[in-house]
């Protein structure tokens, strides 16, 4: 950056109401920070730096012993719904909502402890208005229902587990 460019910019901050003017080229980089109130005038406080200075990581510091114990909690409670989740699980072949049953005063499909036979209906995903029956694809007795009534599901999403 040449001089005459330079001066023009100490020149543009001091008449202005910018308090700092950072400017970044090829050839470098010049901040420009207006000095305090009873001076007025600008001071270039950094001159020509090269483009390709490299820059520093800040350093990171230690977790805390409260932000370690909540890592340890998360991870039990991800290995405890995993555990849980042991069996077979059942899952949704589209994106869509979840019903239990076929209308809404209809007793359900499928109920926690009922035995099921692999081609069972265990619910319905509606999806584009169209009602579709989901199966069983295997035999045991339902564990656990992983969805609510009316629940939108997405492709692949557990909605059964089934031992």
């Amino acid at each position: 950056m040449d001089l005459r460019k330079l001066k023009t910019l100490i020149d543009l901050v001091s008449d202005s109401n910018v308090t700092e003017l950072e400017i970044t080229e090829a050839e470098g980089k010049v901040r420009i920070v207006k000095g305090g109130a009873a001076s007025g005038s600008p001071v270039l406080s950094s001159m020509m730096v090269p483009a390709a200075a490299p820059v520093m990581a800040a350093p990171v510091a230690p977790p805390t012993v409260a932000e370690a114990a909540e890592a340890a909690a998360v991870t039990a409670a991800i290995a405890a719904a995993e555990a849980a989740a042991a069996g077979h699980q059942v899952k949704s072949p589209m994106v869509g909502t979840f019903y239990r049953s076929s209308s809404p005063g209809a007793a359900p499909f499928v109920k926690v402890g009922d035995t099921v036979k692999e081609g069972d209906t265990l619910c319905i995903i509606e999806a584009m208005k169209i009602l579709n029956e989901i199966e069983s694809d295997k035999a045991g007795t339902v564990a656990q229902v992983l969805c609510e009534n009316g629940q939108a599901v997405e492709y692949g999403q557990a909605l059964y587990i089934i031992e």
